[in-house]
């Protein structure tokens, strides 16, 4: 077959999660969503579906405690509040991240310090974390990266032996599991969204989970104004902000609540028929997981071999998306770290603040000390995933990566 040939191919469309061809959405959120209406409470101060969300999140992950709030960069946010840094400490974090997830570190006056990856998972490790750290450490946000646990033994063992508290940033992440414990419970506190794109979704929305009972009123008050709903003479206590999940949120997101476990099962599924199909492939890495972990596919990667596969995961992209299939070559354009916002210290006015008081070395990005992050962007193919895909699609998927990958090494374009 010539590459012309390949290119003249009619595209088959693939179920999309950014509409209801990759959502699971139907009668059940239509039933709850018309008792919040019929109720007429759609605040989550006067009703009973968030709560209801609350505890039956809390009892899938068997963990004490769960909050909604209205996003996952609303769950970050809370996060942080709760373990309550001075201005100035610092949090260490992830560049290859949706900054969502990172600036909430700086509205809460902290320093955020970028810790490389391994290019394998696009995963933080104890050994790039350690790396990083300073007396002025006062936590850690580990990021499961598109449904893929980072190594928690380790970097568990790791927050505990220095004492700090461990976020999880498990938005893409449900269920995703570290020797069969969900992640968001190996942490101090976990935090999950339920973004149009998620595995289970209510438009935006997001949970925090803890073990921890202190930290659990901290996020719950912070999501309220910190007005202690219940307290017997309740007050604002400190500085937080309306993070609340309304009831209508709440409805959809408990109803799709029911369906998570299925359609996790049916992303793994399909996800291991691909990287059967793909096998073998050259210059082709499917992804790498550990016999300890259960990844739970919130997108499908792809690592491309340049010097095997002429232009790399772009020139591939470029390929597949004239079959109509949609991917991201790098994920993200930059780490974060060479985004405007932290590049240009672009916060409150001119000010600068909160980097005004950062040790200058924690906010140095010198590229040799990132190795793994540019590394990891630079081969990185992301292809869209959900739990809608069948065998056709994912069988499609795989011819039309095997053509490509055939074009270009035939000098095609």
């Amino acid at each position: 077959m010539t590459p012309t040939a390949i290119l003249d191919r009619t595209p088959v469309t693939l179920p999309s999660d950014q509409d209801a061809t990759g959502r699971s959405l139907g009668q059940e959120e239509l039933q709850l969503l018309a008792e919040v209406l019929a109720s007429g409470r759609l605040t989550s101060t006067r009703g009973r579906f968030v709560n209801l969300l609350e505890q039956r999140f809390a009892a899938l992950l068997e963990i004490p405690h769960a909050i909604a709030c209205s996003s996952g960069t609303a769950a970050i946010h809370a996060a942080i509040a709760a373990i309550n840094p001075e201005p100035g400490d610092e949090i260490v974090t992830s560049p290859i991240t949706d900054m969502g997830a990172i600036t909430p570190i700086l509205y809460q006056g902290a320093i955020p310090v970028f810790a490389d990856v391994n290019p394998d998972s696009c995963n933080l490790t104890a050994e790039t974390i350690e790396r990083v750290l300073s007396p002025r450490t006062q936590g850690i946000i580990v990021t499961h990266l598109f449904g893929n646990p980072s190594e928690m033994d380790d970097i568990c063992a790791l927050a505990k032996q220095k004492r700090l508290p461990l976020i999880e940033d498990c938005s893409q992440a449900y269920l995703a599991a570290v020797n069969d414990k969900p992640v968001g419970s190996l942490g101090t506190i976990g935090c999950f969204s339920l973004q149009q794109g998620k595995h289970i979704t209510c438009g935006e929305g997001g949970l925090v989970v803890t073990h921890d009972p202190h930290l659990a009123r901290r996020v719950r008050l912070f999501v309220n104004k910190a007005w202690g709903y219940g307290d017997p003479q309740p007050d604002h206590y400190f500085l937080a902000l309306n993070y609340r999940m309304s009831e209508l949120q709440g409805a959809v997101a408990l109803a799709q609540l029911t369906k998570l476990e299925n359609g996790i099962a049916s992303r793994i599924r399909m996800a291991e028929r691909l990287t059967t199909r793909l096998a073998g492939l050259p210059g082709i890495k499917t992804p790498h997981i550990s016999f300890k972990h259960r990844h739970v596919y919130w997108r499908y990667t792809l690592r491309i071999d340049p010097d095997v596969i002429p232009g790399g995961a772009v020139a591939l992209g470029k390929i597949l998306s004239s079959f109509g299939i949609a991917n991201a070559p790098r994920y993200i354009q930059k780490p974060a770290f060479h985004c405007e916002v932290i590049r240009n210290q672009a916060t409150f006015g001119k000010s600068r603040w909160p980097f005004t008081m950062a040790r200058p070395e924690a906010v140095r990005y010198d590229p040799e000390n990132y190795a793994g992050v540019f590394k990891a962007l630079s081969e990185i193919l992301v292809l869209p995933w959900n739990e809608r895909y069948r065998e056709q699609d994912v069988d499609y998927l795989a011819e039309k990566i095997q053509e490509a990958v055939l074009t270009l090494q035939a000098g095609g374009v």
